[in-house]
């Protein structure tokens, strides 16, 4: 007897046997037959909800910027945080914290995959802007940054930083790596009239890599 499920339900389940096998067998040699297998469903129910595999991929990205998003959220209505604190649970939790993000991010990394890398790096600084933001905002308020331009700050900091620390783009060496983490500590420092020093949590995050 076939199983009638609701569609965000089914949606998910597609998107769900699609990471993993994305994950195991690799984004270019998964097919949507082999979806279809995976979660035993005819084709027609498969194009009910997606046009090709990439967008599948594309809505399996989306899931996890927004899950980056939700909890980046989460720490900034937090209560008793400071700014610097706030900062710092955001940047961790944008941080790889399961093998299969691990995955996709590597998938994501594929030559095959760079116009969908960029749109992930272009959707995660479009949607984190507003959320930094407000932290930058409260850390004006605590007398900790010092900024004409909050908003328009935090976006040509989440810019450089989204592409230049992307493994997917520069293969930087360890040693690169690290002197780069610290100028552009010192960046966000001075651009946002903060205390010399006060931004070293961020080396130690960027620095490591993912």
């Amino acid at each position: 007897m076939r199983i009638s499920k609701k569609p965000d339900e089914r949606k998910n389940e597609i998107l769900d046997a699609a990471e993993m096998l994305f994950g195991t067998k690799g984004y270019s040699k998964t097919t949507i037959n082999d979806i279809l297998n995976e979660v035993g469903i005819a084709k027609g129910t498969f194009y009910y909800y997606f046009q090709s595999k990439e967008e599948v991929m594309d809505a399996i990205v989306s899931r996890y910027i927004e899950a980056g998003v939700e909890a980046a959220k989460a720490v900034v209505t937090a209560p008793g945080l400071t700014a610097h604190e706030k900062l710092l649970g955001i940047l961790m939790a944008q941080k790889p914290d399961t093998d299969r993000k691990e995955q996709m991010i590597d998938q994501l990394h594929q030559i095959n995959n760079a116009e969908m890398h960029q749109k992930s790096l272009v959707e995660t600084i479009l949607q984190l802007t507003p959320v930094l933001t407000e932290v930058i905002e409260q850390g004006i308020e605590e007398g900790v940054f010092q900024t004409a331009y909050p908003r328009e700050t935090i976006e040509f900091l989440l810019v450089s930083s989204q592409f230049l620390f992307d493994e997917g783009i520069f293969e930087w060496e360890p040693h690169e790596r690290l002197q780069k983490a610290a100028a552009f500590t010192s960046i966000m420092e001075k651009t946002l009239g903060a205390e010399e020093g006060s931004f070293s949590y961020i080396l130690g995050v960027i620095g490591q890599g993912s």
